[in-house]
């Protein structure tokens, strides 16, 4: 059944944050330019002002109190909206607002955006790369729907990558260069006790791609962060969030891992990696 997006939880949708600016046709701008208007100005209150500061521009309207003259495109550019988008759909999948099994129209999520559906579009397709959805033919796209399976081989996956390599970080790398991580670690302990689970999984992501980073292999630590965040989508029927003593619990493991990395200590190192990888579920 075809839903809408309602109110996703501090994801830029109406009722939950800001908007993303509404964008210009790329059929309107470019019959614009052709007649010589000029472009939509930097975006004011939240719309994109014509030349003048005023909203003219946004109607297609041409304001004849100015004279045209050349001037950069509109600042946000469709990229960065896309980017937005992108970003508030990753955490409603992390927060399972958009449900497994559920399919979402791009027109429907564009009207809650408050942006044309080819933004959405592109953000969705990514996602479909990502594993996260799949396209329904003349509908949308359908949350995958995942189970424990999955997730237990993502988990092995994410082993079999991590644990050589912080192995070897464990013999190389020398201690200092732990302490200087244990910011991000720290990162990870405040944002375990906010309860938030899509705080946590960017923080959760970002110290371990930190770490990973130091063995220098840039399409691994890339590998890797895929792996990572598709193992924080919630499974089907699951609970929607872990429990603040869940996430606050695996926090914890990042600074014992970095003590242990630090010491060198390549058997404690091993199994937290091993137990890192597989929770909280």
């Amino acid at each position: 059944m075809e839903r809408s997006a309602q109110g996703f939880a501090g994801t830029g949708i109406p009722g939950a944050g800001p908007r993303v600016p509404a964008q210009p046709r790329v059929g309107d701008r470019d019959r614009d330019r052709d007649r010589g208007m000029p472009g939509p100005g930097p975006a004011v209150g939240g719309r994109i002002s014509g030349p003048d500061g005023g909203a003219g521009a946004v109607r297609g309207e041409h304001t004849h109190s100015e004279t045209p003259f050349p001037r950069p495109r509109p600042v946000v550019q469709r990229s960065s909206v896309r980017g937005q988008i992108l970003d508030a759909l990753r955490t409603a999948l992390v927060t399972g607002e958009l449900k497994p099994g559920e399919v979402y129209s791009a027109p429907a999520l564009g009207e809650q955006f408050g942006v044309s559906a080819t933004p959405v579009r592109e953000a969705m397709q990514q996602l479909a790369l990502e594993g996260a959805v799949e396209v329904v033919p003349n509908r949308g796209f359908r949350v995958i729907v995942r189970g424990t399976r999955e997730l237990t081989e993502l988990a092995e996956v994410r082993a079999l990558i991590e644990v050589p390599v912080m192995l070897r970080l464990a013999r190389t790398v020398p201690a200092e260069r732990w302490t200087e991580l244990r910011p991000l670690a720290e990162a990870t302990v405040r944002a375990a006790a906010s309860g938030c689970r899509a705080t946590y999984a960017e923080s959760d992501r970002a110290f371990h791609r930190a770490v990973l980073a130091l063995c220098g292999n840039d399409q691994l630590v890339s590998v890797a962060e895929d792996l990572h965040r598709r193992s924080q989508w919630p499974l089907v029927g699951g609970p929607v969030s872990h429990g603040r003593a869940d996430l606050m619990a695996d926090a914890a493991q990042h600074l014992t891992l970095l003590e242990a990395l630090g010491a060198g200590d390549v058997d404690v190192v091993q199994a937290l990696v091993r137990e890192h990888c597989a929770g909280p579920r």
